[in-house]
Order: structure tokens, then sequence, then C-alpha cells
């Protein structure tokens, strides 16, 4: 979960947390990261999936569309995205992606309107782009304020609401992809009931300054823990979520990428976004390709870039593999010949030149404990 840095590292506003804690600290989009904490990534991994664990996600880009006279943001950002952003009602959260003319995926994102205003969350290494792109096209519809020196912190497990009920008792009766604005130690943040590993959890966006404070108050607590990347991404991975730049990228379609589930129904026959005719066109025919789970047997672990094979057919490609800590054993997902991706398929993994046999198996590999009320 390391990346070669490009240029001069950022900072979140917790790096010298992360040092007093006795993190590693590595480059990823850009900033300078915690990897792991003394404890190591099986520990951290298991803590969450069982207790609580913060994350710092600080580094993701957080922009704030508010419409300009005679405009709705919601109409404006849907020529952009293919989500039902009109249907949002004050207080929901929406997941959805900026596609492409040929319906690629130029980043994926959280949307939650306040009533007034929409708050986007977009990943860290696509957030200069994606703000570039959102000023060229929305300029003239909305007022748009990046706050990318805002913290975030991502609070997940079974006992997140717990904690965050100690501290702001309304989050209790919040039910999964929800928000709304909550008074935390003194600060005004704006909270949703989501996250990114499968589990029930938090994301708590706060003042720049009041963000050390909190994530302090935070691990006051015994059943919360510090969490680094290498386990934000294991648990990412057995709940079967994509990840930017691995799984999703301008190659791939949200209909390949088996998100069909984020384009909103009247919009699959609408239209009215970037790529709207061959994400149509795959709707209705099919896609050349599906993103699977993929179960490997033995210990060989399939990287990213390792081939999928059928009676020594180039069938795919793996997008995303690693040891699955909750299962014991590894897990990959990957992208594979559409006529090839039934459940239940054999392939095989080339993993270092050496095929390791697999089947292709539903996801998630450990069920999604999201609150749904």
């Amino acid at each position: 979960m390391s990346e070669p840095a490009a240029g001069p590292l950022k900072r979140t506003p917790l790096y010298d947390l992360h040092r007093e804690l006795g993190a590693r600290i590595v480059p990823f989009a850009g900033y300078e990261m915690p990897v792991q904490y003394p404890t190591g990534i099986l520990v951290e991994h298991a803590h969450t999936r069982n207790a609580c664990g913060l994350f710092d996600v600080s580094h993701m880009g957080q922009v704030r569309l508010t419409a300009k006279a005679g405009h709705t943001t919601a109409k404006a950002l849907e020529t952009l995205v293919p989500a039902d952003i009109a249907g949002l009602q004050p207080g929901q959260q929406r997941y959805t992606q900026f596609t492409n003319e040929t319906g690629g995926i130029l980043d994926d994102l959280m949307v939650t309107s306040t009533g007034d205003h929409l708050q986007l969350v977009v990943n860290a290494a696509c957030k200069d782009a994606d703000l570039a792109h959102i000023q060229a096209k929305l300029s003239d519809a909305c007022e748009i304020e990046p706050m990318f020196s805002r913290g975030l912190l991502a609070l997940q497990g079974p006992q997140a609401v717990t904690v965050l009920s100690r501290l702001a008792p309304q989050v209790a009766g919040m039910k999964f992809m929800t928000g709304a604005f909550v008074v935390i130690d003194g600060a005004r943040c704006y909270v949703t009931r989501s996250g990114y590993t499968g589990c029930d959890g938090f994301e708590i966006s706060t003042p720049a300054d009041a963000t050390d404070p909190i994530a302090r108050k935070l691990l006051s607590h015994p059943e919360v823990k510090p969490i680094g990347l290498g386990a934000r991404d294991s648990l990412r991975l057995e709940a079967g979520l994509c990840l930017y730049g691995h799984d999703i990228d301008t190659t791939t379609t949200p209909v390949e990428a088996v998100l069909l589930w984020s384009v909103g129904k009247e919009r699959r026959v609408q239209g009215g976004f970037p790529g709207a005719a061959v994400i149509q066109k795959q709707i209705a025919e099919g896609s050349p390709r599906k993103r699977v789970g993929l179960l490997p047997e033995g210990k060989a672990i399939a990287r990213e870039g390792a081939e999928i094979a059928i009676a020594g057919k180039i069938v795919g490609i793996v997008t995303s593999g690693g040891f699955a800590p909750t299962l014991g054993r590894a897990i990959a997902m990957g992208y594979v010949e559409r006529a090839q991706s039934a459940n239940g398929t054999r392939v095989e993994l080339l993993v270092r030149g050496k095929p390791v046999p697999a089947e292709i198996v539903p996801m998630p590999f450990v069920k999604h404990t999201y609150y749904r009320g």
C-alpha cells in the first residue's frame, strides 16, 4: 500500500499523532501516510472486525457544491455522474462515479445532500483532476468549494456506534448511507454512517484544527485502536469493494465492474451523463467482461497483474489480491470474459509463472454488516 512519490509529500493533520503512535509511514497518493502501527496489519484487521478501528482518511478530497441562482446542484452534478442525485433527500448519501465519454470511470465518489448543498468525497490521487473537471463543467451552475484542508476520520467496526454515541448521542439513530451535522468535542463536524471496510461505522469530516483533538479523544476509548492503510486494504478486499486505479479506472465501465446498482434506474433509460450510450448498450447486450471474486487454492497470493487462464487460454487479469485474515486464506478479484464469469467456474491464476487452481465465487468474501435500521 505504498506508492512512489512524484513530488514533495503532503501531511494530514494527524501526521504528528501517527509518529507518536509508532506508525510506519509510507508515500501514498502524494501524502505521508501510516501503513501500519507496531501491532501489525493482522492485529489491526481483526480489531476492526471485532471492535473498532480509527483510520486517517484526511488525504481524501472533500468538495462542497452550492447552487447558483436559477440552478440546482443535483441536476448539475447529474451531467457528470450516472447516479440519481436529484432523488437524494436531505441527509441521504449515494455512491457514484465520474464517467468519461466511453463510459470509463474517472473516479468513484460519495455524494451527500445536506439540504442546501452537496458534499462530495473523492479519492486522494484523483482529487486535483476531479476538482478541475468539476470546475470546467459546473462553474456556471454551482459555487464549488474545495475543502482539502479538512480532516476525515473513519471509525469502523461493530463498536463504532457505541464509542461515537458517547460523544454525540444522535449518531446512534443514523442508518447506513445517511449524514448529519454533529458537534463533537466542541467542533461542528459532518458525520456519515458509511465506510470502506464492509463493517458498520462512520466517516467524520472535521475542521482541520479539530482533527487531532477528536482523534485523540476517540483513541482514549478502550475499544478503539489506530489502523493503517495495510488493514484498510485487506478489509476492503474481504468486503469485495473496488479500489480506484486498480479494480476500476478509465478502461472499466460501471457495468463491467458490477456497479450497475449505483446507476439510477431512470438514468439507465434517460442517460444524460458522459458515456451513457456505451453503458446503455452494455446494460442491454451485456458487457464484454465482468469483475469477479476468486478463491485460489493453497497459500499462494495472486497479486494485481496476475493472468487468469482456462485450459491454457488467458481469459482475464487479477486487479486485487491478498491474504484475508478473517478467512485465513488467499482471495482475489479481477476481470474475466463474460462468457467465463459464472460462479463455480474453475480457472488458473498465473502466479510468478506457475498456475494456481482457483474458483470464481460470489462477493463479498466476508458478509457486510452495515446498519440499515
